[in-house]
Formats: C-alpha cells, structure tokens, sequence
C-alpha cells in the first residue's frame, strides 16, 4: 500500500472520488463521505483500520476479500459505492447538516436513475440527518428511496469501535439475505 504524508493527504481534502455503480445493482451501498485517503488513492474505504472490505467478505456479499484497489470488482457481484457527501474531509464531523441533507437529495435522485434493489447506508447519523429519520436505527427502513428498499448499517470506520467486525458482518449477512430474496 502506498503511504502518503501529511501534506499529500491533505492535498486529497476536498477531492470528489468517482463511484463504482452500474443500472440494477443487488445493493448499493453508500458511506459517509470519502476520507482523505480515500480521496488520495481514489479507493473507496482505503483507509488502513476502515472494516468495510473484511466485513464484505466475512459476510458472504464477496468470495475473497478484496482490496480497496480491486472496487471495480464488486460490480461483478451486483455490488456498488456511492457517499452521502461527495468531498473528501479528514473526519466525517466537518460536513454540515445541509451538507448531508442535500447530499440525501442527489442520492435519492441517484437511486432512481441506477434503481438499486436496496440503498445500504453504512452510518445511521449520517442516514438520520441526510434523510430526516431522526430516530432510524441500524436495521432495515420503512421508508424507500427512489424505489429501492433501504437499509442502515453500522459505520465500518475503525473509530466505530463498539462495534465488532463479526457484529458488522452479521448485520451485513442479514442485509445479503434480503437483498438475496427480492
């Protein structure tokens, strides 16, 4: 992996990171905002410590795990990438409610256009202020977003420390078996 410095990664703040998605995705799932190194590497969860990749792959959604390197991949598996926000911060604290409220309002009209069977949004904050759900937890929603069914799981940040990875991936697991049965 390639290390940055401070200032490389600081370079990176503000930068847009292209989605992986293509029309009739099984799920797409959608993170916070990209991080710094994301947005330096051009990887979606790039960061060393970020439990997104091992936690697909523990929970079934992929045969291996995959490296942030390998994203384009997961099209293959009826997988996709977005962010709530599209610029890169350092920490997902610097992005403002209107931020995550319009960044909810050009995902929704995302989600109609690429007509997902479900929107995973992994961050419940993030879900709650974007889409005005203040008391959604993890879990799936009632609500559906540009026809797709959604679901909210927990943010795989290595800050999100209570929960576990064998939690995430079963709460992940449970996500792949609905999206498994519509």
């Amino acid at each position: 992996m390639t290390r940055f410095t401070a200032e490389e990664l600081e370079a990176a703040r503000e930068r847009l990171v292209d989605d992986v998605v293509a029309p009739g995705l099984r799920v797409l799932f959608c993170g916070i905002n990209p991080g710094l190194m994301t947005a330096a590497t051009g990887h979606h969860f790039a960061r060393p410590g970020n439990r997104f990749w091992p936690v697909l792959h523990r929970s079934g959604f992929t045969p291996r795990l995959l490296r942030p390197d390998e994203q384009r991949e997961l099209l293959s598996y009826g997988l996709g990438i977005t962010n709530v926000v599209a610029r890169a911060t350092a920490r997902a604290d610097e992005l403002s409610d209107e931020e995550y409220r319009e960044g909810g309002r050009l995902l929704a009209e995302k989600v109609a256009r690429l007509r997902p069977r479900v929107l995973a949004v992994v961050g419940v904050t993030a879900y709650r202020i974007a889409f005005g759900e203040r008391k959604a937890a993890i879990g799936p929603q009632e609500r559906r977003i540009g026809g797709a069914r959604v679901w909210v799981l927990p943010n795989p940040s290595g800050l999100n420390a209570h929960w576990t990875p064998a939690a995430m991936a079963e709460e992940f697991a449970r996500l792949r078996h609905e999206a498994n049965q519509n």
